[in-house]
């Protein structure tokens, strides 16, 4: 792993999903940051595969820092145990946060909040306030559908190559986590 890369945001669902595979991938990602010595930046929740990949990586003994609006507190509980954890005053500052403390980010399945996170990030690296890389883990074909939809985007004449360039699919953990450290 590139020794650049010292800590990766994680966005992933705040629920386990109906297939215990979603929480077996969460776990393997944890324990692989763990076994590469990457921190992790997570939503700083202790339910569903956010709290998964982080107990994981708990586990394995990575750094991990958790960020929650107070808001959300009371639906989703903070995990606990970990190195840090900021508790702020909204989803914007979350979001900030999470960017700022990481060298990359790794997109896992998740809903609404997920996808938010992903295009925001995504956004934002298109606009050139960041140039980290983005890596979508489109394990069990999970997101061949928006993969799709972006690739019709594009034919469309409505994303640039170049943008749609700067998200990097991988199948399986072991290459999502390889290619968190490829040059952009």
């Amino acid at each position: 792993m590139n020794s650049r890369v010292k800590s990766v945001t994680v966005f992933c669902g705040a629920r386990s999903g109906t297939d215990a595979r979603w929480e077996q991938l969460a776990r393997e990602v944890g324990a692989g940051l763990a076994q590469r010595g990457i921190g992790l930046v997570f939503g700083g929740g202790r339910n569903g595969l956010m709290g998964a990949v982080a107990q994981a990586a708990i586990d394995g003994g990575a750094k991990t820092t958790g960020v929650i609006p107070e808001s959300l507190l009371s639906i989703e509980p903070a995990k606990d145990r970990l190195t840090e954890l900021f508790i702020v005053d909204s989803m914007h500052t979350r979001k900030f946060m999470m960017s700022e403390r990481a060298d990359a980010f790794l997109v896992l399945p998740g809903g609404i909040g997920t996808l938010e996170e992903f295009f925001e990030t995504w956004t934002w690296r298109q606009l050139g306030l960041h140039a980290k890389p983005i890596v979508l883990l489109n394990a069990f074909d999970y997101y061949t559908p928006l993969l799709e939809f972006l690739a019709a985007g594009a034919q469309a004449g409505f994303i640039r190559a170049e943008h749609r360039d700067h998200i990097r699919v991988a199948n399986t953990v072991a290459e999502a986590l390889n290619l968190l450290s490829e040059p952009n």
